[in-house]
């Protein structure tokens, strides 16, 4: 079945559902309503939505084919009239399948005590049992109930070598014999597969530690002209204060997205979003650099930069147990330095003040919502796509951020993520690589300098 091209629209009674289906019997359409679930099936399409609020099909229904355009349009009566029907211009949320319902079941059935046959021997058995009397004084302390202690924790099973890594830890298989490919920013190698989160850590900070240049890092410091310039520019989904919305193009490549349903926990959720906070980094790094131009090397820029993609370690919080997701500013830390490390280490313009302006770059794009998120995720996944090594990070992470930040993220805590970003400061000891040290020495050496030129 093919999925159409499709958009919808409200009114203050109905929902109209606009699709493109060139070629068809107007009498072989078919339509099914149930409550939120809508479906449109003619040979060869077949549309399934899932609205927020319930529609009805009743007499002021209807479905009306144009063979010029090929469009058909489907209108359905709201159910509560006057609702708002929320985000119908997040394509993939409306295609995402509806949630299933868990029931649960007891796990214990307890029986009348009428069916329960006495038994002499177990009686008699049980009158012969001495109990200590210090068990007895215990017992009345606690209200006589049996004393529990907290289970130590068992040891992870592991029945397979191989792990699973990217979005929700969902995949594997991809990065088996990546030394073999032109694959430059993997630092795991063939072990890709076989390490642990702890190890890949470990692997990524000695690849940051190797590749820290500190003559590189003071020639930018000091000659710093032209990061200056890039300083001045602004992001244009940033500076754009017109009424949003996706391009043609744009609601083509989310149809393109997989038809997927995640069931992440808190602390899963809570992660994704600081995944993404990285995600962005080096999104906004590329862009400011590239001034929104992408080069040949901006898929290489932003794998580069990503944790996640070159070596499979995306943030984990420590901090976060569960209920609303409040970011403090110890995980928020801890999410930045490795971007920010990166972003000293590998490309072209290492500047920790370039650093600080990415940073405010993330926090103004989550400020403007999930539909700015993924416009700029969009692009992300069509620089991946069009390179020949780099695509398989779009396959394990991109994607499904794209189906997940229309379909679960939500945008008060994008928004409030946002502002904890603008508030939070990383400082250059946390870099661990001196930076102060090395700046104090660099305006020792120029005043020096200048006193000899003087004389």
């Amino acid at each position: 079945m093919i999925t159409p091209r499709f958009s919808c629209a409200q009114t203050e009674i109905a929902i109209i559902v606009s699709m493109y289906c060139p070629s068809i019997r107007a009498a072989d359409v078919e339509i099914n309503v149930d409550e939120t679930l809508v479906t449109v099936h003619v040979n060869p399409y077949f549309l399934r939505l899932n609205f927020s609020n319930p529609l009805i099909e009743d007499d002021d229904s209807s479905a009306k084919y144009d063979p010029s355009s090929g469009y058909l349009t489907v209108t359905l009566t709201k159910e509560n009239k006057g609702q708002v029907f929320e985000d119908l211009d997040l394509l993939a949320k409306l295609l995402a399948p509806r949630p299933t319902a868990q029931v649960s079941s007891p796990f214990i059935e307890v029986l009348p005590s009428e069916d329960l046959q006495e038994d002499d021997e177990l009686v008699l058995r049980t009158q012969s049992l001495s109990i200590d009397h210090n068990e007895i004084a215990e017992a009345a302390e606690n209200d006589w109930q049996l004393p529990q202690e907290i289970p130590e924790p068992l040891p992870p099973i592991k029945i397979s070598s191989k792990v699973s890594y990217g979005f929700l830890n969902m995949h594997s298989g991809y990065l088996v014999h990546a030394t073999h490919t032109e694959n430059e920013i993997n630092e795991l190698g063939d072990d890709a597969e076989i390490y642990d989160a702890a190890q890949r850590r470990e692997k990524r900070l000695e690849h940051e530690d190797a590749k820290w240049d500190g003559e590189h890092y003071m020639a930018d410091y000091m000659d710093d002209e032209y990061i200056q310039d890039l300083l001045k520019w602004v992001h244009p989904h940033i500076s754009d204060s017109s009424a949003f919305q996706y391009t043609e193009k744009e609601n083509a490549d989310i149809l393109r997205l997989p038809r997927k349903e995640y069931l992440a926990t808190e602390q899963q959720t809570h992660d994704l979003y600081l995944t993404l906070v990285t995600l962005l980094f080096s999104y906004v790094y590329d862009s400011r650099t590239s001034q929104h131009d992408p080069t040949p090397e901006s898929a290489w820029t932003i794998c580069n930069l990503t944790p996640a993609f070159s070596a499979l370690d995306p943030p984990h919080s420590s901090h976060y147990t569960t209920g609303p997701h409040i970011f403090s500013d110890d995980e928020l830390k801890e999410t930045l330095v490795p971007s920010y490390r990166r972003s000293l280490a590998f490309p072209l313009y290492r500047s920790f003040i370039l650093a600080d302006r990415c940073k405010e770059d993330v926090a103004y794009l989550l400020k403007k919502g999930k539909r700015t998120v993924m416009r700029c995720l969009l692009e992300i996944r069509h620089i991946l796509e069009h390179h020949d090594v780099y695509y398989i990070y779009s396959k394990i992470w991109v994607d499904d951020f794209c189906v997940w930040v229309q379909a679960c993220a939500d945008d008060e805590i994008l928004d409030l993520l946002g502002k904890r970003l603008m508030e939070v400061k990383v400082d250059k000891a946390s870099i661990a690589w001196g930076l102060e040290e090395l700046e104090a020495a660099a305006h020792d050496a120029l005043e020096r300098e200048s006193d000899s030129d003087d004389e």
